[in-house]
């Protein structure tokens, strides 16, 4: 318990009250204040002081306590939060205390009450003295005993000894509801190490970290570093689940500068937080503009992106929005959050598949969307690898479908989302999606149409990926299956992604892959050891993780661009162009007319038929 809930107990709970209470101290002071600038004037020596200045001093002090209250009050000395005083409240009581002395020299003067003028003065140092000290007393009581009498509470170290962690400080000092007490800070500026933040010792820089955890016994660890980079708040998040204390941070610098440093801003450690790079930020209003008044189809509008893909659209007021999607429950969820969230939008939601002709022709020619953003497709891997023919139906053909409905009914941009497995792929997913690309680079050569694709790695927390069956691992008790220690991806949020896909239609001339400067790549182990340790468990202790041999068509690491590819800059300069490699396109389209009809007999020998197609495409050897 927070010494200011001691504090309280003491207190008088009306407001009313509490003010009587400490207008009488204020009297008090006053009287204390009048008779102590006599008493030292003559040297402390009661027997020296002069019947008549005693007289004067005593008609005037009711009108001195009369008129010094009503100042105190108008200064609302009687409102103000003294709790959480500081350096402002300091000056405004000595303001009011000034006036009350020059009421006090002109009403003596007034009166013809003769005293020294030494007095003045001497009772106004009193006087404001007095006030500062009544003031912050209950400042100053809950930040020396800020466990209160006897109380308990979270013993806490701050990481970051800068305005956050003052701000911090602060409000676990002064709050009713904070339960904890701030017992020593780190920070890496060597200056600050050895000194004092409001009387809490700033003990060393973040190596120290684990060697103070055991000194001060602390049970959690705040991350007040909101200026620090992504690499920053990711090696000192490392030194932290070390310690095996609980730990929570402050989000960003934008809080910082928006005055929004609290306790209620503090969050548990996510694992975006250990990806080691800054999050792409994008600025949607600028690019969302082409957004605006137009008719938006999201093909796949039920899934992971397509679904953020719609919530982004949604707020940018475009004349119609269409889900399309094969999956009922998925666009009926997007859909009811779509509809409470922007009840004037005009939704349309169909339900179909981008493999069905006549399907995705007549939402064509009955809508005639003005942009696509193509994000259906099957993406899972390991299944495509041992359903081949599904991954060419749905991924190839689904996409040349949608893409010749656009073209043929006049749509201004087709969005096609890609991915990195596209790059010399190893797998019959990511040989699909290279052949979705070079569609888009066919289409895009004769058409009036703006094809684009947009190429990214795996997606947080979207259907599929490893963080959620690792999250569903940990909670069963273990193990956490990897498929190989040195496994690497490249890694980026739901949002990220989002942005990138909407920059790209922003920027979208025609035949363009765009792709995403990802940082880093991360490798698959050290992403399960921190998921396990910030789900509060030691890896490989109580938590197992086991190795499972790499699955059909998986690769040691993905590829985001191939060699001959090459890199253009955009305007964002996380955001790079892939040159298109060249083709012949009259002998793609023979290819694929036959690929068409081949795969539809599902024949075993599907992937020999696209090696041919995508000569980049290998596959790897059974492990």
């Amino acid at each position: 318990m927070s010494g200011i809930n001691v504090l309280e107990r003491y207190l008088p709970k009306n407001k009313r009250v509490r003010m009587l209470v400490l207008m009488a101290i204020d009297a008090g002071m006053i009287c204390f204040a009048s008779f102590l600038g006599l008493l030292v004037r003559f040297d402390l020596s009661i027997d020296k002081i002069p019947g008549a200045y005693i007289v004067a001093a005593g008609v005037y002090l009711p009108f001195y306590i009369v008129f010094t209250l009503v100042i105190f009050f108008l200064f609302r000395m009687y409102s103000t939060m003294w709790s959480v005083a500081g350096i402002r409240e300091v000056v405004h009581i000595a303001e009011a205390c000034g006036l009350a002395s020059l009421m006090q020299v002109s009403g003596m003067t007034l009166l013809g009450c003769s005293v020294p003028r030494s007095y003045y003065l001497i009772s106004f140092a009193t006087l404001y003295c007095g006030e500062v000290l009544i003031r912050l007393s209950y400042r100053i009581f809950v930040t020396m005993y800020p466990d209160g009498m006897g109380g308990s509470g979270k013993r806490i170290l701050v990481a970051g000894a800068g305005s956050s962690g003052a701000v911090i400080l602060k409000e676990i000092t002064t709050s009713r509801l904070a339960q904890g007490n701030i017992v020593c800070f780190v920070d890496d500026d060597p200056n600050k190490k050895g000194k004092y933040l409001n009387g809490v010792p700033i003990a060393g820089n973040r190596s120290a970290i684990p060697a103070l955890v055991k000194k001060y016994r602390i049970d959690e660890i705040y991350i007040a570093m909101p200026a620090a980079s992504a690499k920053q708040r990711k090696e000192i998040i490392e030194i932290c689940r070390e310690t095996g204390c609980g730990i929570k941070i402050l989000p960003g610098i934008y809080q910082l500068l928006n005055g929004e440093v609290s306790i209620a801003k503090l969050r548990e450690v996510e694992i975006e937080d250990l990806l080691g790079r800054d999050p792409i930020r994008v600025n949607l209003d600028e690019i969302m503009d082409y957004v605006g008044g137009k008719v938006i189809l999201v093909t796949g509008g039920g899934g992971s992106i397509g679904s953020e893909l719609c919530r982004q659209i949604a707020g940018h007021d475009p004349k119609q929005l269409i889900i399309f999607d094969v999956y009922e429950n998925n666009a009926y969820d997007i859909q009811l959050e779509l509809r409470e969230k922007y009840p004037k939008l005009d939704l349309v939601v169909l339900i179909g598949s981008v493999r069905n002709t006549h399907r995705i022709e007549s939402v064509f020619e009955k809508y005639r969307p003005d942009i696509v953003y193509h994000a259906a497709a099957h993406k899972h891997v390991p299944l495509m690898e041992d359903s081949p023919c599904e991954a060419i139906k749905n991924n190839v053909f689904g996409t040349y479908k949608t893409a010749k409905a656009a073209d043929k009914y006049g749509t201004k941009r087709f969005v096609l989302i890609s991915t990195d497995k596209a790059v010399n792929p190893t797998n019959i997913m990511g040989a699909s999606k290279r052949m979705c690309e070079m569609i888009i680079q066919m289409m895009d050569a004769k058409s009036k149409t703006d094809f684009v694709a947009v190429r990214f790695g795996n997606v947080l927390g979207s259907n599929g990926s490893v963080i959620p069956l690792f999250r569903r691992q940990i909670e069963q008790g273990g193990p956490v299956t990897v498929t190989h220690p040195d496994i690497i991806r490249y890694f980026m949020t739901i949002p990220e992604a989002v942005s990138l896909v909407l920059q790209a239609g922003a920027y979208a001339k025609g035949g363009e892959i765009f792709i995403l400067d990802m940082g880093e790549p991360v490798k698959i182990l050290d992403l399960a050891k921190n998921l396990i340790r910030l789900s509060g468990y030691t890896p490989n202790e109580e938590i197992k993780i086991e190795f499972t041999g790499l699955r059909p068509g998986e690769k040691l690491y993905e590829e985001l661009l191939m060699g001959e590819e090459g890199m253009q800059d955009t305007p964002n300069k996380l955001i790079h162009i892939g040159k298109p490699i060249e083709f012949d396109v009259e002998t793609y389209k023979k290819q694929l007319e036959y690929l068409y009809e081949v795969a539809n007999q599902d024949p075993e020998n599907i992937r020999d038929l696209v090696h041919q197609i995508v000569p980049t495409y290998h596959q790897l050897e059974k492990s």
